[in-house]
């Protein structure tokens, strides 16, 4: 499973111009299923991003988590994150995983961010959405579980 993180001030997605889902200052996630991935990765991710120390604290270190600093997490399913462009110039898309495994194992990293206790927006699955997001920093990371 992979997440493409950013800190953000601001996120929102809208699906056919209709806002879904929407948080002030906190993360934005990008999340990739391939086909190895099951709930315990999902549960990792969940953990790993509610804990991950990507705001300042007093001294102007990048040391406090989004749950000490009670912000928010936009949860974006991205199946993208596993294209493969390695050859050609057409991406391959044979290491996302498909749909029926990957949509229940994105609302599983939502929802083990909520059991955390995180305020949590989502996109739509399998919908064309658009993301909007000021990145605050900017902090973008990469993550594999």
């Amino acid at each position: 499973m992979r997440a493409l993180v950013q800190r953000v001030a601001m996120a929102r997605v809208t699906v056919d111009e209709v806002e879904v889902g929407s948080i002030g200052p906190g993360l934005c996630a990008f999340v990739g299923v391939t086909h190895d991935d099951g709930p315990t990765e999902a549960e990792r991710l969940a953990d790993k991003l509610w804990h991950l120390r990507l705001f300042a604290d007093d001294e102007g270190r990048m040391d406090l988590s989004v749950a000490a600093v009670g912000g928010q997490v936009l949860v974006i399913s991205q199946f993208t994150l596993y294209g493969d462009i390695r050859r050609g110039r057409r991406p391959s898309w044979v290491a996302a995983a498909r749909p029926e495994q990957a949509e229940p194992l994105v609302e599983a990293v939502a929802d083990g961010l909520r059991r955390l206790g995180a305020t949590v927006a989502n996109g739509r699955f399998g919908a064309h959405m658009v993301v909007e997001l000021v990145n605050d920093g900017p902090v973008t990371l990469q993550l594999e579980v």
